[in-house]
C-alpha cells in the first residue's frame, strides 16, 4: 500500500478551477480534471497533516462503483488512465497515477442527494427532538442505528461555506421541478440499494450516503458525479459489530471526528489541529480495510 502523501497537486501550466476539502478541480479544455489528494476534514475545516494513500483509496473506490451503477445512470468519467490525458499532463503522473479522473464538463445540480439506511447522527439528534427526520415523521421508539423501511431520501442544499442545509423533497422540487426530483430521488435509492446489498455480501454496512448529480448544458441528460460509496461521502459499519441502540464502529473518519471531540482547546473553526500519528494511522487502517474488503483488491 502506497505511504505517499499528497497534500496539494501542483500542475504548472493548467488552470486551477478550484480547491476543495479534498479535491483540486482542473480545467483542461473539453474536460476537467479531478485530483483527490490525501487531505482530511472535519467540521468542515480541513485539518493540517492527511492521511497516505487517502486520496488514492477514494479515487478508485469511486471508480469502482462508477462501473457497477453506470446501467442506473451515467456518471462523469472520461477516462482515469494518464496516458489517455491531455498532452503535457503525462510529466505529472507522479502525483495523477490512481488519484485523478479525466471528467465531462456539466452543470452540478444544487442539492445533494442523502439517502439514510438506518438512524444515526445529525438524524437520531433531530429524532430526539421532534421525532422526525427532515420533516419525515418516524414511528416512536426508535433506537439509535435502527434500520430504516425504506431508506428515506433527505436532500440538503449545497452551500458555498459552511455546512449543506437539509431541506425537504417539496423545497427539493419547488427549485428543480418535480420530475427531475423523482428521476433524482429513484437514481440515488437505485444506487444506494445497490451498494447496500453488494456491501452487506462482504461484511460492511453501508449506514448511509450521499449523493452529487450534474447535468449536460446542452442536452440536460442526468449524470453522477463527484464520488461514489466511499468512506468520506457514507458511514461504512463492520457487520459483524452491528447492534442497535448503541454507537457504531466505523470504517469511515469517524475515527478523526471521535479524536477532535476529546480536544477541550478546539472550537471546530480554523486552523485545525494537527492529527497525531496514531490517529493518522488509524484512519488509514480503516479506509485501507474497507477499500479492499469492498474490491478485493489488497490496495488502490
Amino acid at each position: 500500500m502506497s505511504s505517499k502523501l499528497l497534500l496539494q497537486s501542483d500542475l504548472p501550466g493548467f488552470h486551477l478551477r478550484s480547491r476543495g476539502k479534498v479535491r483540486d478541480i482542473y480545467d483542461v479544455g473539453e474536460h476537467l480534471l479531478l485530483v483527490t489528494t490525501d487531505r482530511v476534514s472535519a467540521f468542515d475545516v480541513v485539518l493540517p497533516n492527511g492521511i497516505p494513500g487517502k486520496g488514492a483509496v477514494l479515487n478508485q473506490l469511486s471508480l469502482y462503483w462508477f462501473a457497477k451503477t453506470e446501467h442506473i445512470v451515467p456518471n462523469h468519467v472520461v477516462s482515469a488512465d494518464v496516458s489517455e490525458y491531455p498532452d503535457g499532463l503525462s510529466r505529472f503522473a507522479d502525483q495523477l497515477e490512481g488519484r485523478s479522473v479525466l471528467v465531462k464538463k456539466l452543470e452540478p445540480v444544487p442539492f445533494e442527494c442523502v439517502v439514510r439506511g438506518y438512524l444515526y447522527g445529525s438524524g437520531f439528534k433531530e429524532y430526539r427532538e421532534s421525532g422526525s427526520v427532515c420533516g419525515i415523521e418516524l414511528p416512536e421508539n426508535m433506537r439509535l442505528a435502527d434500520p430504516f423501511d425504506p431508506p428515506l431520501f433527505t436532500p440538503a442544499s449545497k452551500e458555498e461555506s459552511g455546512h449543506d442545509i437539509n431541506v425537504s423533497v417539496k423545497v427539493m422540487a419547488d427549485a428543480l421541478g418535480s420530475e427531475l426530483t423523482e428521476r433524482l430521488e429513484k437514481a440515488s435509492q437505485d444506487i444506494y440499494a445497490l451498494g447496500r446489498d453488494e456491501a452487506r455480501t462482504k461484511d460492511i454496512i453501508i449506514a448511509d450516503t450521499k449523493f452529487e448529480f450534474g447535468r449536460d448544458p446542452k442536452t440536460g441528460e442526468l449524470f453522477l458525479i463527484d464520488e461514489v460509496l466511499t468512506p468520506d461521502s457514507s458511514r461504512f459499519w463492520p457487520l459483524e459489530d452491528y447492534a442497535p441502540g448503541k454507537d457504531q464502529p466505523s470504517f469511515d473518519k469517524q475515527f478523526v471526528r471521535e479524536y477532535l471531540e476529546t480536544l477541550s482547546d478546539w472550537d471546530k473553526t480554523p486552523p485545525g489541529p494537527e492529527l497525531p500519528p496514531q490517529v493518522v494511522e488509524g484512519t488509514r487502517e480503516r479506509y485501507f480495510r474497507a477499500f479492499s474488503a469492498l474490491t478485493g483488491r489488497s490496495e488502490p
